[in-house]
């Protein structure tokens, strides 16, 4: 089935909810089966291992979880990036896997498993009125204004997974991917980077979360691409080198 970008609806918030609690579920379930060995092994993101990846992952749900410990991680963010430099994003993330550098691999499986209905409460229960107007400035990936919606529904979903993703290519594994949950959620990618570039194109992404995404595919200079549905998420979030339209910058 062919599909036009523009009829891909956004992420409601329950949506986003309902697939940010399986993909918990789907994170757990894959760190659960981690060896020992696994934990120290590279990723592609360059400062981190697994399991300092997942520390990050195990801060940003603390911080979904309880309100104190968000605005605890912001502030000192603040001060991690008046001293160092660089986006707050990042600022947020070293801060994140600094004051858990202590948890091991296990510990950082039961407190995610231990954690995670709260984090999905926490994010779920945030009124309809703030996550519509409140904002933040971000600066980096991209340079823009972010609705609180936005980060809340989609960029740590997003995060979630690819770094599922990112720990199942570190130790050679293949990560579960299914049309239902992961489809969806690449689904709202491809759209997001459709609007980005607004270039007409014809994109098949093969693999079971696959599709076909066109958006005038018909008008002069077209693109045609076609490549895994995985490596084109992993080519938009920066690791994979990326040229043309894949280098249209999707923030995750």
């Amino acid at each position: 089935m062919t599909i036009d970008v523009a009829t891909i609806p956004p992420l409601t918030h329950g949506e986003a909810m309902y697939l940010l609690e399986a993909e918990l579920e789907r994170t757990i379930a894959a760190l659960s089966a981690l060896g020992a060995a696994d934990w120290t092994t590279q990723t592609d993101c360059p400062d981190w291992d697994v399991r300092a990846m997942y520390q990050h992952v195990l801060g940003a749900c603390e911080a979904g979880a309880s309100m104190r410990e968000n605005v605890h991680q912001l502030l000192a963010a603040r001060k991690h990036r008046s001293a160092h430099g660089g986006p707050l994003e990042a600022a947020i993330s070293a801060v994140q896997v600094r004051e858990r550098a202590a948890v091991g691999g296990s510990d950082v499986v039961a407190r995610l498993a231990a954690l995670a209905p709260r984090t999905v409460r926490g994010r779920r229960r945030i009124p309809a009125v703030m996550r519509r107007w409140a904002s933040m400035k971000v600066d980096g990936p991209v340079h823009e204004r972010w609705r609180l919606g936005y980060l809340i529904d989609t960029i740590y979903l997003r995060d979630l997974w690819m770094h599922r993703i990112d720990a199942a290519c570190a130790v050679g594994r293949t990560a579960e991917v299914a049309a239902a949950h992961d489809g969806r959620i690449i689904a709202d990618v491809v759209a997001e980077w459709a609007r980005r570039h607004g270039a007409p194109f014809t994109l098949e992404l093969t693999g079971s979360a696959g599709g076909t995404y066109v958006h005038e595919p018909d008008a002069s200079g077209a693109e045609r691409l076609q490549l895994d549905a995985v490596e084109f998420c992993r080519t938009l979030a920066g690791r994979v080198p990326a040229r043309g339209l894949l280098a249209t910058v999707v923030p995750f």
